[in-house]
């Protein structure tokens, strides 16, 4: 008798847990909160862009004209310098070698020099004329003037070597903060323009921010006009920008914001805004969100198809 209920109560068990799984699992779902909060775009008509905080100098790649081991830095990262403050140094022993020897060839040009004079003053004071020739004046006089050039070069390679010791005592040229510091004593620093700069030196009296506008919306913004910064992550901190300029040449962006959507071949308008450091307080090279105002007469144009697309396109038709 149990036997034959057996099956269809489990049937109908089983018929049950589905009917209740089902149940379950078309109730609402709440959906979970964004992790990052977008900011609100303060104005009815914009054009939106990613900003790049940077100092009012620009960020100055400090480099070396000579190649050398650095013996000695005499800045860290956040240290204010003026313009001629020392930043760091170039092993200059080779050349601390070659100016004693240089002092020393100075000093003995001067002495056959006195010894030169001396002997033209000799035989201009003598009271006959006809006791020296017209030949041994004129090589008299000829003395003098070698010794006196071969003081002059003797004095002029000493400044060489200054100024060579000089070159090696790497120096600020404007006044401003020490953003980074790529370098460390003992380490080969290498003239001309590397990879990563040895020093990172900006002035942040006043922040500037580089904004990049897609080329599509380059028409839409103009001279002038007003601008709204959100720090990313925590869009209640915002600040109104003041316009500097717009660079009149569209480049490739190399400043991407991590979007799956975004295209790498874009091509952007950079507008520079600045705002004062005390205003808002962020770091230098940090990414902040920018809204500009735009005019109402002007609506927003789609962007055009990605020409790769449209051949696409045209090859599966």
């Amino acid at each position: 008798m149990i036997r034959r209920y057996m099956l269809p109560l489990l049937a109908m068990i089983g018929v049950l847990i589905i009917i209740v799984a089902i149940i379950i699992d078309n109730q609402p779902k709440q959906s979970p909160s964004p992790a990052i909060q977008w900011p609100k775009a303060p104005f009815a008509t914009y054009v939106a862009g990613a900003g790049i905080v940077e100092a009012s100098s620009g960020n100055v790649a400090v480099g070396t004209g000579v190649s050398g081991i650095v013996t000695a830095i005499y800045v860290k990262w956040g240290d204010r310098v003026r313009a001629g403050d020392l930043l760091f140094k170039i092993d200059d022993r080779d050349l601390q070698a070659q100016r004693l020897p240089a002092i020393a060839s100075a000093k003995e040009a001067g002495a056959r020099l006195i010894q030169a004079r001396d002997q033209l003053k000799l035989a201009e004071n003598v009271p006959d004329s006809r006791a020296i020739s017209k030949e041994d004046m004129n090589n008299r006089h000829s003395a003098v003037a070698i010794a006196e050039t071969a003081l002059a070069l003797a004095q002029a390679r000493i400044e060489q070597i200054k100024l060579e010791i000089d070159r090696r005592a790497i120096r600020a040229l404007i006044p401003g903060k020490i953003l980074q510091i790529n370098i460390r004593p003992g380490e080969f620093a290498q003239s001309g323009v590397p990879a990563r700069p040895l020093m990172l030196l900006g002035n942040d009296d006043q922040l500037y921010l580089r904004v990049d506008i897609d080329e599509f919306d380059a028409l839409r913004v103009k001279p002038g006009s007003p601008a709204v910064a959100f720090v990313r992550g925590a869009p209640e901190r915002q600040v109104p920008l003041k316009f500097e300029r717009i660079e009149p040449y569209v480049v490739p962006k190399t400043s991407l914001t991590g979007n799956g959507a975004e295209r790498v071949d874009t091509r952007v308008l950079q507008v520079i805004y600045s705002f004062p450091p005390a205003a808002l307080p962020v770091y230098i090279g940090q990414q902040m969100d920018v809204y500009i105002e735009t005019s109402p007469a002007e609506p927003a144009q789609a962007p055009h198809p990605d020409a790769r697309a449209v051949r696409q396109t045209e090859h599966a038709s």
